[in-house]
């Protein structure tokens, strides 16, 4: 991740649109992975399958747990330098598979992708840019750090899905991370639950260069 008032600027006042994934080219996206990221990236991707066709009729929360629980047992953690050999790269969830490695914004997307295609609907999860409090209860450091949050119910308080912490945590309990905006392929909002923004989820660029990106590899 980088400095907030870096990530900040890629936020344009823009007209709102609208994301949805339909459906799965899933022959088109093996291929992606197996171009791409050969043998080892088509097993990942095949597990892959397996979880969200193992968890089509599952509860939301059991939904929930698998896919943070997937995604943060199999992806490592790298800085994008490492990863993509770029500053500041945002992955789609093939190239997170396939890779099997990513940055917070990749974990949170991947996850975000993957609980649209298990049926959660969109309006119940946002991408959370956060400066999360590093070096104790008491410290004063921040960096800045992206979460996918689940809301039960449109009021309800979210649970947090994190790369660091396994635990599915309520956002009372996650006094460590304060909130700058959220975001999902239907709006943008102040904070976690403040007043929607102008701008819709074309406000971000980079995010509405990543839809385009996911759905030639076949999120149609």
């Amino acid at each position: 991740m980088k400095h907030l008032s870096r990530i900040l600027l890629i936020v344009l006042a823009v007209a709102a649109g609208v994301f949805k994934v339909a459906a799965l080219d899933l022959e088109r996206m093996q291929g992606v992975v197996s171009q791409r990221f050969g043998a080892a990236g088509v097993s990942s991707f095949k597990d892959w399958q397996k979880l969200v066709q193992d968890n089509a009729n599952q509860p939301a929360t059991a939904k929930i747990r698998q896919v943070n629980d997937f995604f943060n047992r199999r992806v490592k953690f790298g800085d994008d330098q490492v990863v993509w050999g770029q500053s500041d790269y945002w992955a789609t969830p093939v190239e997170t598979i396939g890779r099997g490695a990513g940055d917070c914004e990749d974990f949170a997307i991947a996850k975000y992708f993957t609980l649209l295609l298990l049926s959660i609907p969109d309006e119940k999860l946002r991408l959370i840019y956060v400066q999360a409090r590093i070096g104790g209860a008491n410290s004063s450091i921040t960096q800045a750090h992206m979460v996918l949050a689940f809301y039960p119910e449109p009021n309800a308080e979210p649970l947090i899905l994190d790369n660091l912490i396994n635990d599915l945590q309520p956002a009372s309990r996650r006094r460590d991370l304060l909130p700058v905006f959220s975001f999902n392929g239907m709006g943008l909002w102040q904070g976690v639950s403040g007043a929607q923004g102008a701008g819709g989820p074309s406000s971000l660029s980079r995010w509405q260069e990543l839809l385009k990106r996911a759905r030639a590899e076949g999120f149609d």
